[in-house]
């Protein structure tokens, strides 16, 4: 799983309050891993609840009830 530098930049851009702000090479490589371990957590904690309820599909249900927690773990 790769995240794109110009995916990350716009996300960013979006949230700078100054226009001008950039992020350097180095920030991006570290910014673009914390995103992969966010989505595999959010992945594997989502499989796994599922699970828990007796689910062999996956549902946007599944992923809300763990993202609280989710969130809370990577903040």
């Amino acid at each position: 799983m790769k995240f794109s530098d110009r995916l990350i930049r716009e996300f960013f851009n979006t949230h700078f309050e100054n226009s001008k702000t950039k992020i350097n090479s180095d920030a991006m490589v570290l910014i673009a891993e914390v995103l992969k371990l966010l989505v595999m957590e959010g992945a594997m904690r989502t499989a796994h609840q599922a699970k828990q309820e007796g689910s062999d599909t996956v549902t946007l249900e599944h992923l809300e009830k763990i993202l609280s927690q989710l969130i809370l773990d990577f903040s």
